[in-house]
């Protein structure tokens, strides 16, 4: 998934886990290192998936192991594999 320069933002093919987080990042809206249910829609959203709020719930559900109800850098990994089971993307390792 390539993460296309325009201000769209998508994400189309292959990426990397890094590529990944780098894009993830802009939607850190309150700039806290987290990222919430809203940010995580905000996300899905970007890159035209449907039920963008289910999905995010989803995804907090599934990557979020300490409960807070935000996925931070410890939990990422988590969010990686969410989305590439539930959203469809390609992401590899390096």
């Amino acid at each position: 998934m390539a993460i296309k320069q325009n201000t769209a933002r998508s994400v189309n093919g292959e990426v990397t886990v890094e590529e990944f987080k780098e894009w993830l990042k802009r939607f850190d809206m309150d700039k806290d290192g987290r990222i919430s249910r809203e940010e995580l829609r905000r996300a899905i959203r970007s890159i035209h998936k449907h039920f963008s709020g289910w999905k995010s719930s989803r995804g907090i559900q599934y990557a979020d192991t300490d409960g807070d109800g935000f996925i931070g850098d410890n939990e990422i990994v988590n969010l990686v594999e969410f989305a590439q089971k539930v959203l469809g993307l390609q992401i590899v390792p390096y």
